[in-house]
């Protein structure tokens, strides 16, 4: 018995190496242009479907409104921020610079310095609200640096009387700003030279409650997962979530068109959500799980002030998403493997010639088991049991099983009979 274990953890430990061979070998993007169905499928995770397909409508979130901006100027920004701050709202958020993007201070190429009064309305604005959050940027100057080394900020004028400075960099797998974003996980901390800065929503949710934000910050993860309560109003249906922020447009600030009880101690966002909402532009917009098409994609469903809208909804909610550490992924992995290996030998001992047809139906059972189980805890706990690395090992382990059987341990064999023939030899020659 115990020859037999050690025989099922060596065969494990074949099904792992295969795996890391395939992985390398895929790396190499050889068979990309064949691989249509890989690509449609790439920006797809099993979990979405619980965000698009089986949750129940949340309800609306009442602490969190977001404020369109549009194409407005540095003066008619100012004259929103004006109109918002009559209200007391606890804090308010301005995810968009104010800066000169090419580094150039001229009037030619950044055309909004020209506004000078304009420029010194908005200072105003945020120094008179006391209130305001502006967003920053995450930048590596450095290519051979590790993490981040530099900030974009907002001009002096402007970032001076903020009441906190916070990146806006969201965990994307974009190669630049106009590529395309697929959004589901977050970092809410990272250090720049020597400084720890606070990502965008986690500023907010501080300066709004304090406790909850340091329990958000105390679970100490690297990356959280979003755990996405819905969008803002969705006229092209991009979504499967109803309205989830009450949200208004440029012309509702300008005339006043809303009840002063929906700014009074809320967050407010202001930020881009087009050019008047249902605009379908793309600019500053990304997919999420909330996608209706879960695979495929062909419309990005959220801008980016939403997104952050839900990371703020989510801390004051505590409703996080728990995860499985990548030890346990592996280890599940590895045991669910050994078993399977210990099976598929009683099977190939005992009855050979079903073994095929029966390790084929284990397989296949076990793979629709573990993705129901997935899918199912995400939905009932917020959990995320990521059992990708079980699902390869099992898909694998039948091939890859008889492949150690047929081969290796036929190899190891051999070598065993020849190492015991020569020995036999010099047992032989020395007496």
């Amino acid at each position: 018995m115990k020859n037999f274990w050690i025989d099922c953890v060596i065969a494990t430990l074949f099904v792992f190496f295969a795996m890391w061979g395939i992985l390398k070998i895929t790396q190499l993007n050889v068979f990309n242009a064949f691989d249509s169905i890989g690509t449609a499928l790439g920006d797809m995770e099993l979990t979405d479907y619980v965000f698009s397909g089986l949750r129940a409508d949340p309800n609306v979130e009442e602490n969190v409104v977001v404020v369109n901006i549009g194409r407005l100027t540095r003066r008619e920004v100012a004259q929103e921020i004006q109109i918002i701050s009559k209200y007391k709202p606890k804090v308010i958020g301005i995810d968009s610079f104010f800066d000169c993007v090419t580094g150039l201070r001229d009037t030619v190429n950044c055309p909004p310095l020209r506004d000078g009064l304009g420029n010194l309305m908005l200072s105003e604005a945020i120094k008179e609200a006391g209130n305001v959050v502006l967003v920053t940027k995450l930048l590596q100057k450095d290519s051979l640096s590790e993490g981040f080394d530099s900030l974009e900020i907002s001009d002096q004028i402007f970032s001076e009387h903020a009441k906190g400075l916070a990146f806006a960099n969201l965990d994307t797998e974009a190669a630049y700003q106009d590529d395309v974003k697929t959004c589901r996980a977050l970092v809410p901390t990272e250090w720049v030279d020597g400084v720890q800065q606070y990502a965008f929503a986690v500023k907010m949710a501080m300066i709004y409650d304090s406790l909850k934000a340091r329990k958000f910050l105390a679970r100490k993860n690297y990356s959280e997962i979003i755990n996405y309560r819905g969008n803002v109003v969705d006229l092209f249906g991009q979504t499967n979530y109803p309205q989830m922020f009450y949200t208004l447009d440029v012309s509702d600030v300008m005339t006043e068109n809303f009840v002063p009880e929906m700014i009074k101690d809320k967050i407010v966002i202001f930020g881009f959500l087009g050019e008047e909402l249902g605009d379908p532009s793309w600019s500053d917009k990304f997919y999420t799980p909330l996608n209706r098409k879960l695979a495929g994609k062909a419309n990005p469903d959220m801008f980016g002030v939403v997104v952050h809208a839900n990371i703020v909804s989510m801390i004051l909610n505590e409703d996080y998403v728990d995860q499985m550490p990548e030890w346990q992924q592996y280890l599940m992995a590895f045991l669910i493997c050994v078993l399977n290996v210990a099976l598929f030998s009683i099977i190939n001992t005992r009855y050979p010639i079903w073994y095929d047809g029966i390790t084929k139906l284990v397989q296949l059972t076990q793979l629709i088991l573990y993705t129901a189980l997935m899918v199912l805890i995400f939905d009932w706990y917020t959990f995320k049991l990521n059992v990708t690395i079980t699902l390869a090992a099992v898909a694998l382990v039948g091939d890859i099983y008889e492949i150690y059987m047929s081969v290796f341990k036929n190899l190891l064999k051999k070598a065993q009979r020849g190492l015991l023939l020569t020995k036999k030899k010099e047992e032989v020659l020395t007496s």
